[in-house]
């Protein structure tokens, strides 16, 4: 890559300008999309200025209050998760918003009614905050028929039903990875411009990785598939290199990773979670929407993840995503068990 080349490119492919492109492909489509991306964009950018300056600001205390989850919620949690809400509701363009950070779901009044639906997780990784490590938001969206009275049953849909996902993640950078339903893209915010600049167009995940993605401290309460997969990354009989262990504990830099480098990432079952531990609506669903979409797999232990019927918006589920050919050995592993059942 010949950076100086690159540091003088005056055709600079924008986000704005990317979405645009593709909603020129759909006579059809009236912009409204286009609409609300822009307001997730703007949102993105105000919480990765908020947590570049956090230290500063005096925003890394605990704000006293535990989220729906049982978790201290961060002062930065509280902030991001009032400007995503704001920036839904006034893009004019959402009907029901579905927050980590609040109990319920949030209906939006009808003067300001559009016809999507988006599930986000404002701030994920949040305890990270203090020690410098990258955390993000995390998004999906639904689109409903405006014939009706908005429910539950919008939001609580397969998350095979999505029309786009992505995340944004606060590290190094400011990246924002999007897939509106054709392949991957990833954007890095340039401060100079304010801009998100195309920088890994068409995201392919490696068929078969070399690291797995795991926190191998819950090992002793981990079900017989996960452990043989885990005994197999380090100890491989066929003669292979082991795989390399890289766990974060944060998942949005841990699937970034595993996007772009290959290999697994899991949150299993363990017997302290039975039903996982990562939420289904706006954590499995989006992150397995996007590495399906870059030619990768994700798996519950039972089926395909995007394939889940959520019963509630809270719901959880474990989960197994990453390179095609590493998912097949994990989903070859629980048949396995399930024949000796």
């Amino acid at each position: 890559m010949d950076h100086a080349a690159d540091a003088h490119r005056t055709d600079l492919m924008t986000i704005t300008r990317f979405v645009l492109n593709e909603q020129s492909k759909y006579p059809e489509s009236r912009g409204d999309f286009t609409i609300l991306l822009s307001h997730i964009v703007l949102g993105c950018k105000f919480v990765c200025s908020s947590v570049n300056k956090a230290g500063l600001a005096k925003l890394i205390g605990l704000a006293g209050e535990t989220n729906i989850q049982g978790e201290e919620q961060k002062k930065l949690d509280v902030l991001s998760n009032e400007v995503f809400i704001k920036a839904l509701v006034s893009s004019g363009r959402t009907r029901i918003l579905v927050s980590e950070e609040d109990e319920d779901a949030i209906f939006v009044e009808p003067s300001k009614r559009g016809r999507y639906c988006v599930v986000f997780d404002p701030l994920d990784g949040s305890s990270n905050i203090d020690c410098g490590v990258s955390i993000g938001t995390i998004f999906g969206i639904y689109m409903v028929k405006d014939d009706h009275e908005p429910t539950l049953d919008d939001v609580l849909q397969p998350g095979k039903q999505m029309v786009a996902a992505g995340y944004c993640m606060y590290g190094s950078s400011c990246t924002l990875v999007l897939s509106t339903g054709n392949g991957v893209n990833g954007f890095t915010l340039d401060p100079s411009l304010g801009e998100f600049i195309l920088t890994h167009p068409d995201i392919k995940i490696p068929k078969k990785g070399k690291i797995y993605s795991v926190n191998e401290g819950n090992a002793k309460n981990w079900d017989g598939p996960t452990a043989k997969f885990v005994e197999k990354c380090k100890f491989p009989k066929d003669g292979s290199s082991s795989k390399s262990l890289r766990y974060i504990g944060s998942m949005v830099a841990d699937v970034h990773r595993t996007l772009l480098y290959g290999g697994v990432f899991m949150y299993p079952t363990d017997k302290k979670s039975p039903n996982g531990k990562l939420r289904v609506l706006y954590e499995v669903f989006p992150m397995s929407f996007l590495i399906e979409k870059a030619g990768g797999q994700a798996f519950t232990g039972k089926q395909r993840a995007l394939d889940l019927v959520p019963m509630k918006i809270h719901e959880r589920s474990p989960v197994f995503l990453g390179s095609y050919d590493d998912i097949e050995e994990i989903k070859a592993l629980y048949a396995a068990e399930g024949k000796k059942e």
